[in-house]
């Protein structure tokens, strides 16, 4: 069958009106289907959703915010990546409008913002503490490494490792340890 008998046949079987209709019908599901996978895929999740995780359990994908002159927050993303998570990049040179955003106290602010399954966690903190905070689930706005000190992920120096804490904090600004690193 050519080209055009094909055309005549399906002009003749079925009116104009209903082939337009299922085009129209065809062309908005798609974009429907779209939008909504563009918007789903690059949302934070809040914390409702982290505490009731959907049947992606288990992923560990971090959005980073840091200011696009800071070399030290790749060095934490690499960490990251090397401890299997997934990174989605935002480099802004607005960075304290992200942090406000996600109500980081300033005595807890570092270099750069990141949102883990809904938690914010603010700075430097290691792999390992993001993984038992998701294990464990705390009602907990996130976790912070203030500052920048040295020998956290991405802080590296040679063999210098100064002491830090990684802390909780909550929506009623209350800070409490959730890890102590001694110094080596």
């Amino acid at each position: 069958m050519s080209h055009k008998q094909f055309i005549y046949c399906w002009q003749k079987w079925f009116p104009p009106i209903l082939v337009r209709a299922a085009v129209q019908v065809v062309v908005m599901i798609c974009l429907t289907v779209g939008v909504l996978g563009i918007l789903a895929s690059a949302a934070p999740m809040s914390h409702a959703q982290a505490v009731f995780p959907s049947s992606v359990a288990g992923a560990l994908n971090a959005t980073v915010y840091h200011s696009p002159d800071c070399n030290c927050c790749g060095g934490w993303i690499d960490h990251l990546k090397a401890q299997g998570f997934k990174i989605t990049n935002f480099p802004t040179p607005d960075i304290e409008t992200v942090k406000q955003k996600y109500n980081v106290p300033d005595n807890l602010s570092s270099c750069h913002t990141a949102i883990v399954n809904g938690y914010v966690i603010e700075g430097h903190v290691p792999a390992d503490d993001i993984k038992r905070l998701l294990q464990e689930k705390p009602n907990i706005v996130g976790l912070s490494v203030p500052q920048m000190p040295i020998g956290t992920p991405g802080m590296e120096m040679g063999n210098r490792k100064d002491p830090f804490s990684v802390l909780s904090f909550d929506h009623k600004d209350s800070v409490a340890v959730f890890h102590k690193y001694p110094s080596s």
